[in-house]
């Protein structure tokens, strides 16, 4: 079963069922029971310092619609209103972010993991800070994935990846299930022989995987959605079923959408009721 919902309360919130919250995660996170979390995976606004433009849309359950959410359901879409327009722009975008990291270390179980996906802007700065709160002997890996989309500047390196930071609750007892996570292709694979060449290799700290096809099954046209690929590999090393994963800048919903198929418990935390839309229809919530 999954709820959905806006709150204001300051109650502590039972995790009894996977939850979608529209709402600000600084409200939220401290309702939320520590030492909770398996994996924690965040998206955070990338501070680009760019005009954003989102159109707001209206997703209602029909047989013809042209979105294909949660179970096989349709769904279609619609615009609300005129699209929102704002700023990507933090003037001190650490103050922003270091009390929900700092908050987000305190909800990992002892196994439990943390992932923060973020832009060349950033990654360094938000490194350090998480050196601070974690201490650098929980540092994990720095994960890049590489991309070959849009636009190529043709007086610098065009820039084609995002970096995932990677922390743990407790260096050497934190869960990684290797052997869980989808194989990819050998780049020689002659080189190899043919058993593992079909067997295929784990993959390394570098991820070449696509962004989401715009006429992709899983596109639901939110503009940060990440590919469920990505999310995939992990939900999968760092998570067990039927454990408990948190996202609080939920965006399009993409971990939920993966926890819901790799059988894992979710809670999802977006103030942007756009946001909320799309995940319901995504992960076919109904309205109530």
């Amino acid at each position: 079963m999954t709820a959905s919902a806006a709150s204001s309360s300051s109650d502590p919130i039972v995790l009894d069922t996977n939850l979608v919250l529209e709402a600000d995660c600084a409200l939220v996170l401290p309702r939320l029971p520590e030492g909770a979390f398996e994996l924690i995976y965040i998206d955070p606004p990338f501070n680009t310092g760019a005009r954003r433009r989102h159109q707001r849309l209206e997703v209602v359950r029909d047989d013809a619609g042209e979105r294909t959410g949660f179970g096989g359901h349709r769904y279609r879409s619609s615009a609300l209103g005129e699209a929102l327009d704002y700023d990507d722009r933090f003037e001190d975008y650490l103050a922003f972010l270091s009390p929900k990291l700092e908050r987000a270390r305190e909800l990992l179980a002892p196994e439990g993991t943390l992932y923060v996906h973020l832009d060349y802007r950033e990654a360094h700065y938000v490194k350090v800070a998480l050196d601070r709160i974690f201490g650098r002997e929980c540092f994990l890996n720095e994960i890049i994935w590489a991309y070959d989309y849009g636009a190529k500047p043709t007086r610098r390196w065009p820039a084609k990846h995002d970096t995932i930071l990677v922390y743990v609750r407790t260096p050497g007892a934190h869960l990684f299930d290797a052997e869980a996570v989808e194989r990819e292709p050998y780049m020689a694979p002659g080189l190899v022989g043919p058993e593992k060449a079909a067997r295929g290799k784990r993959p390394t700290d570098t991820w070449w995987h696509t962004i989401v096809p715009t006429n992709g099954r899983e596109r639901t046209g939110y503009p940060t959605q990440k590919p469920e690929g990505v999310l995939r590999r992990i939900v999968s090393a760092s998570s067990r079923p039927g454990g408990w994963c948190l996202d609080f800048f939920a965006g399009s919903g993409t971990l939920g959408a993966v926890c819901a198929q790799l059988g894992r418990h979710y809670v999802l935390i977006d103030s942007s009721p756009q946001a909320i839309a799309v995940i319901r229809a995504r992960l076919g919530i109904e309205e109530g």
